[in-house]
């Protein structure tokens, strides 16, 4: 069973950072990508940056120039440092993984969210 567990979230004022950690686990077979996304009051759920297996990345122009995404493949973990963070951030942070469990076909999966509150 594939699990996708997130840690970092958190409250931090207006301009400072932090970072988000997933770690993938289970009988898996290949990651192809991962990525985050997040969800705020009210709002559709949206992609924030995600990187291949290859290290390709893309991110919401939000959030370019401020977050970095990157991944160790070897611990199937995918990271987001966030810096210069604004309120606008205040969010539930979601981890998702495009891979193809060990004897089962490929899709996708989602953590369980992390809470990301930017205020002073």
């Amino acid at each position: 069973q594939v699990q996708l567990v997130e840690s970092g979230g958190g409250l931090v004022q207006p301009g400072g950072s932090l970072r988000l950690s997933c770690a993938a686990s289970g009988s898996i077979a290949s990651i192809y990508a991962m990525g985050w996304y997040r969800q705020a009051p009210g709002n559709e759920r949206q992609l924030v940056a995600s990187i291949t297996i290859t290290g390709s990345t893309n991110y919401a122009d939000s959030v370019k120039c401020r977050f970095t995404i990157s991944r160790d493949n070897a611990k199937n973990t995918v990271y987001l440092q966030m810096n210069s963070l604004k309120p606008e951030d205040t969010a539930v942070y979601y981890c998702d993984a495009d891979l193809r469990p060990l004897g089962s076909s490929r899709r996708n999966y989602w953590g369980q969210g992390t809470q990301v509150t930017v205020s002073s």
